[in-house]
């Protein structure tokens, strides 16, 4: 922490009392690989305050304007909650898509799949789109077509 506190010593020139104010970049990391980043500004009192509300966040980057911490989500992305789908690409890779996979973007790629291996109906499923809920549903479905892997 020492060197989170000296990027503020010219504060100290301050009176104690007065705030300082800082552009704070929050980045979130999901297990699907999802970055998101949020853009506030804190009024900080208290540099102790100020490090005890974001425990558990690491810094990435910080300067007299701003900054950016960064914190690993045990979780999937509210994006992919909201509407992702584990499919296949035409080429038989294993995805995972925003909206159904036959005019989505792909977010995330996995590995190419042995498509002969597969059942009908998992090719089926796949090329409909299978709704990833949530984060457990999300690691059972990776674990599941892991088998049928061409690597």
């Amino acid at each position: 922490m020492p060197f989170c506190l000296t990027v503020f010593a010219e504060e100290s020139v301050q009176k104690e009392n007065d705030p300082i104010e800082r552009k704070v970049i929050l980045q979130r990391m999901y297990l699907d690989g999802e970055l998101s980043e949020e853009k506030l500004t804190e009024t900080i009192w208290s540099m102790e305050d100020f490090w005890s509300k974001y425990e558990g966040w690491k810094v990435v980057d910080q300067n007299e304007e701003q900054i950016v911490l960064k914190k690993i989500e045990n979780d999937i992305s509210p994006l992919l909650k909201a509407n992702g789908y584990l499919g296949m690409r035409e080429d038989g890779t294993l995805s995972i898509f925003i909206g159904r996979p036959e005019h989505a973007k792909i977010i995330h790629t996995f590995y190419q799949l042995d498509v002969g291996k597969l059942e009908v109906y998992k090719q089926e499923e796949l090329q409909k789109g299978i709704p990833i809920m949530n984060k457990d549903q999300y690691k059972q479905l990776i674990k599941e077509y892991e088998p049928y892997s061409l690597n």
